[in-house]
């Protein structure tokens, strides 16, 4: 791990109307790692995501990548730092009009000036790589949930991303096959050394892929440290959570 940061955030704000829901946001972010932000459901995890990847804009604070601030970065610049990020939706937002194999070609067709026979080759290394050889021709709905999350996995991976945002990935899924996807995020990170940002209540099992945690607490980061630093943390808030005495807490 370098000293510098491959994210972070400064003193970063954010609200809608009248409600705060980034209340002076500090976190760093490695690169190669796997960072997880835990926290109480509906207090602003995907909202933090959603800085990450430009999908909302501080409203006062700083975002910086590789140790530069984005609001500083020409356009050209800002757009060549997006082409690094991809993103896991919660509900993996598969399009059901598409077979699996279109739905994974998509990133490549709308961002890439790629030929049809290069597209083909990459979506089929990538189906390779995740053992979906099979249901290139099949539809999203005629899939399991377990499946379905590995598809979309798949394209979020197909352009070769540096950074890869999961945002609850494992969301709707049984016990089983939420150790299966946790798994398999950990597998892929390794695989091929993206950096991951990991959105997720799943305590403690989503601990056992992360190399850092960060856990948002009333728009504040109130912890950043290691899984084993967070197990042995005594700030009372933070045991708390653990425990799951506030995981019903906001709904």
């Amino acid at each position: 791990m370098t000293d510098q940061p491959f994210i972070q955030f400064r003193n970063v704000f954010k609200a809608f109307g009248a409600k705060t829901v980034l209340n002076g946001v500090d976190l760093s972010i490695y690169k190669g790692e796997v960072t997880t932000i835990i926290g109480k459901s509906g207090g602003g995890k995907s909202v933090l995501l959603k800085h990450i990847i430009g999908l909302a804009v501080p409203d006062s604070g700083m975002m910086l990548f590789e140790g530069r601030p984005f609001s500083e970065m020409k356009r050209a610049e800002k757009k060549t730092m997006k082409r690094k990020f991809s993103y896991m939706f919660q509900g993996t937002a598969l399009f059901d009009s598409m077979t699996v194999f279109e739905n994974i070609a998509l990133p490549l067709v709308e961002r890439t000036s790629l030929q049809k026979a290069e597209i083909r080759k990459q979506v089929e290394e990538q189906m390779e790589q995740l053992d979906l050889r099979e249901i290139n021709d099949k539809y999203p709905s005629q899939l399991s949930g377990g499946m379905q999350k590995r598809v979309a996995l798949a394209r979020a991976l197909v352009t070769r991303p540096e950074i890869v945002l999961f945002d609850e990935p494992t969301t709707g899924l049984d016990p089983i096959r939420k150790n299966a996807v946790h798994n398999m995020i950990s597998d892929y990170q390794k695989k091929f050394g993206f950096t991951g940002v990991v959105v997720s209540h799943e305590i403690p099992d989503v601990l056992h892929i992360s190399q850092r945690v960060a856990m948002l607490n009333e728009g504040q980061i109130l912890f950043e440290g290691s899984p084993e630093e967070l197990r042995n943390t005594s700030d009372p808030l933070v045991q708390s959570f653990l425990k799951g005495s506030q995981l019903t807490v906001d709904g």
